[in-house]
Parts: C-alpha cells; structure tokens; sequence
C-alpha cells in the first residue's frame, strides 16, 4: 500500500514548537499563504498564532481558497474578501476561476464571488519576490502569461533548472504539493528561485502561513470536512530561504 503522503512531516534537525500564539512582536512583516482549501478556521488560527496586525503587517494570499466543485468550502471566499478589505491583497488560483466560470454560465445567486474573482490580479510584484499562485512559464515575458500559465502550471515551471527561468525576483508560489516538489510532507520547499508554499492542506497534510520577513513558518494539521487542528506549530526556515 501507498503511504499517505502526509503520514510524516519530521525530519532529523528540524527546529519546531507547538504554540498557541506567537509572543514575538516585530516590525512591519510580509506574510504569505496559499492553498487554504476550505480551511478557513485553521488560516485565521495561523493568523491569530502570529499575531497578525493589518495596520502594519503585509498579507498576501495566493489562491485556492476554496475547492470549486465543494459548495460547503465557498464560504472561505467571504473569510478572504474581509481580510482584502482590511488590507490584504490576493490573487485567484485555479479553483477560483474555475468557480466564477461556473457562477457566470449558471447566472447563480453567488455571481457576487464571479465577479469579485474578476477583479483579483493574477500576481503581485513585491522585490524581491514575485507571487503567483501556480508559476510562470519559462520563455515568456510576465505580461505575455497567460491566466493559465499563471494558475495551472506544474512541471514546466518546477523542474525548469533556476537558469532557466526569466527575470530575477524569487517565486513564491502554491497549487503544487510540496511533497510533490520532493520536501518532506507537511514542509516547505526552496531552491534560489522558487519558494513553494502548498504544504498540503488539500491532502490532510499542514496549512502554512509564511512569515517571509522573519523566516518563520506557522502551520497546522489539516483534516477532512475542512477541520483544522488546534495547535499550531512555529518554526525557523531561515536555512531553507538563505
């Protein structure tokens, strides 16, 4: 039998704590998450566990808020829009596009989702990073990807050598399971260009929420029926991200 891909999320030298919330106080931090999935409870857990001020911190959620074809996860959309509202700033991933299609060709009464969704950019430029739900394609300029490129693309982009891939800013994106990208399930993955941040939430692996200021991961257990665990675990990826 296949082991579940989430049957572990420890390795030998890692540095972690469980925590309920974060007592490190800092200076104005990017932060960034992806892939909730329908997890709402367990991003605004992350969000309380370190200590998320949107007066003077950066939240930037990368997509995949919801599952398309899950009704019951939709809600995650009103959870994201007031996190907007108060300051954050968001792209749509592919269930999201996938969901305003539906809501459009249906004239659904959630046709307010279709065309919040429409107002989304599709990647947010913050030197020296640049975020994207799924990544870019290489041999294309940023402003000639299309919507595709930017929210489904998976091996074009990941197994690209970092040489590979155009312009300079280091890309930090989600859609594909970390543990797909060959990290231990649960964890983060980095190489000098890329930073993928889907640790698996989808899978009943972790929910992440990265601190990129700090070098600091909070993260909690995912289950089915959109449950999230209580505790929350804070790490140090300064190695990872050097």
């Amino acid at each position: 039998m296949t082991p579940h891909p989430c049957t572990s999320t420890r390795t030998k030298g890692s540095r972690s704590q469980v925590i309920h919330q974060s007592s490190i106080i800092a200076e104005t931090r990017l932060l960034v998450i992806s892939d909730i999935h329908g997890h709402k409870d367990g991003c605004q857990r992350l969000l309380e566990a370190a200590a998320y001020d949107p007066l003077v911190d950066t939240l930037l959620l990368l997509g995949d808020y919801i599952d398309a074809d899950q009704p019951a996860s939709w809600s995650t959309l009103d959870f994201v829009q007031k996190l907007v509202e108060g300051g954050a700033k968001a792209i749509p991933g592919n269930q999201e596009l996938k969901l305003a299609s539906m809501l459009r060709r249906r004239g659904s009464a959630y046709r307010r989702y279709a065309n919040w969704i429409g107002s989304l950019p599709l990647y947010i430029k913050r030197p020296p990073y640049l975020f994207v739900h799924a990544g870019i394609r290489p041999g294309r300029t940023l402003r000639s990807q299309t919507a595709s490129d930017l929210t489904e693309i998976r091996e074009e982009f990941y197994l690209q050598p970092e040489s590979r891939l155009p312009g300079k800013y280091r890309i930090v994106f989600g859609h594909t399971p970390t543990f797909k990208l060959g990290a231990p399930s649960g964890l983060l993955w980095a190489d000098s260009r890329r930073i993928g941040i889907d640790t698996g939430a989808k899978h009943g692996c972790r929910l992440t929420l990265l601190d990129l200021s700090g070098s600091i991961a909070y993260s909690c257990q995912t289950f089915g029926g959109y449950v999230s665990g209580s505790e929350v675990r804070m790490e140090s990826v300064a190695s990872l991200l050097a």
